[in-house]
């Protein structure tokens, strides 16, 4: 065998390690993120009662969670990377048709994806959650309903609030989704964070490199008080 045919199976077999390589690790070994929060109807109490009142306090229940989910590309190929907590709480008040207040806070130091090393960088440089351990969001503008919200009846609507990120605060304006039955409620979102609004590192690190934004996510389970 000529060192000609050597020099091309070498080549060969390096363009296998390096394309087919991380397209295995990221689509076989890696694994798929957690997938979006939607509704479920599974928020509901089997005992909570099909009347229900809604004035009053809402406070966060079991099975709430709040994270983050941002594009990831090793080596050309691209993964979905998400990180989760169920540390958060809070709560939201209703007066007949309107959300008149909402007020909830995270607990950023518990959030954790499936990677420890993803992990490590996201307390470390990126997040700083030594020195910015909390976010919070408070709501700025009442959520107006036109009429109390039917049973099992999921709605759409506009929320707008302060949100505080690695001890950044600004205005932000998305969309809920959101459900009660009887003394239980769900609400789900997603707010788009442009890293550099919050002065955050750009998550990219050795040979993964990120999107400038990313999104946080939530899906809230609420009681009624």
């Amino acid at each position: 065998m000529t060192w000609k045919r050597w020099l091309l199976i070498g080549v060969t077999v390096a363009l296998v390690a390096g394309v087919g390589g991380p397209y295995v690790f990221i689509h076989f070994v890696e694994g798929k993120a957690p997938a979006k929060f939607s509704l479920s109807a599974s928020s509901a109490s089997p005992s909570a009662s099909l009347g229900g009142a809604v004035d009053g306090t809402w406070r966060i229940a079991s099975g709430s969670q709040v994270g983050y989910r941002v594009h990831e590309i090793l080596f050309g190929q691209t993964n979905e990377a998400a990180g989760r907590t169920s540390s958060v709480s809070g709560t939201i008040t209703v007066a007949g048709t309107k959300i008149t207040a909402a007020s909830f806070t995270v607990d950023m130091t518990s959030v954790t994806s499936d990677k420890p090393m993803r992990d490590r960088q996201y307390n470390g440089r990126i997040m700083q959650t030594s020195t910015y351990p909390t976010s919070t969001f408070s709501l700025s503008d009442p959520i107006v309903f036109g009429s109390v919200p039917p049973q099992n009846s999921p709605q759409t609507k506009t929320a707008t609030g302060k949100l505080t990120l690695h001890g950044v605060t600004k205005t932000v304006t998305f969309t809920i989704r959101c459900e009660r039955t009887g003394d239980t409620a769900q609400v789900t979102g997603s707010i788009p964070i442009t890293f550099a609004d919050y002065n955050i590192s750009n998550p990219s690190f050795g040979p993964v490199t990120t999107d400038d934004h990313g999104t946080l996510e939530f899906k809230l389970d609420l009681q009624h008080a």
